[in-house]
């Protein structure tokens, strides 16, 4: 899914992402309002994105480059460096935290080898991170590990749940 940080960056809006882009248009009616679905294309495409995206989608959408990359840099959803295959998320704020989710995040950190947050294991598998919210108080701790929604998460779940994610 990424790229090596040595490779030529290859161009994502092409052929048929471009078609998709383009398609989108008549859903937005500003190109700052496509900038948002554009970022997450190049995500898709490539897992995370690089300035070399950034750029590419300031061009695609004629927009600075600054304020590409301000956006980008607002929203958590968007990665701007490498990931691992499998993006975990733990809720950490107040409710969750009161219920013992800096004990899962250790757990997600300890099980996958990562070591700090924000870090990928040393096989590209796993890259933990903390969320601000998941909106599922009621159910502490939630993670969002891809696109897939966890709730009730606990410290002795997490081996269990890894295994989903070889």
């Amino acid at each position: 899914m990424s790229r090596p940080t040595d490779a030529p960056y290859e161009p994502v809006f092409t052929g048929s992402t471009r078609e998709k882009l383009e398609a989108l248009q008549a859903q937005y009616p500003t190109r700052q309002a496509l900038l948002l679905p554009a970022l997450w294309m190049v995500q898709e495409a490539r897992g995370w994105v690089s300035d070399e995206g950034l750029a590419e989608v300031a061009a695609v959408l004629d927009l600075t480059p600054a304020y590409v990359r301000g956006v980008a840099t607002f929203y958590t959803m968007y990665h701007l460096h490498p990931m691992g295959r499998n993006v975990i998320q733990v809720c950490t704020t107040s409710p969750c935290g009161m219920c013992g989710a800096e004990q899962v995040r250790d757990a997600f950190l300890r099980h996958t080898g990562c070591v700090e947050l924000g870090r990928t294991s040393a096989d590209g598998r796993f890259t933990v991170l903390e969320s601000e919210c998941l909106g599922a108080c009621g159910m502490a701790t939630p993670v969002l590990i891809n696109d897939d929604f966890l709730e009730s998460v606990s410290p002795e779940t997490v081996p269990g749940i890894l295994t989903r994610y070889a």
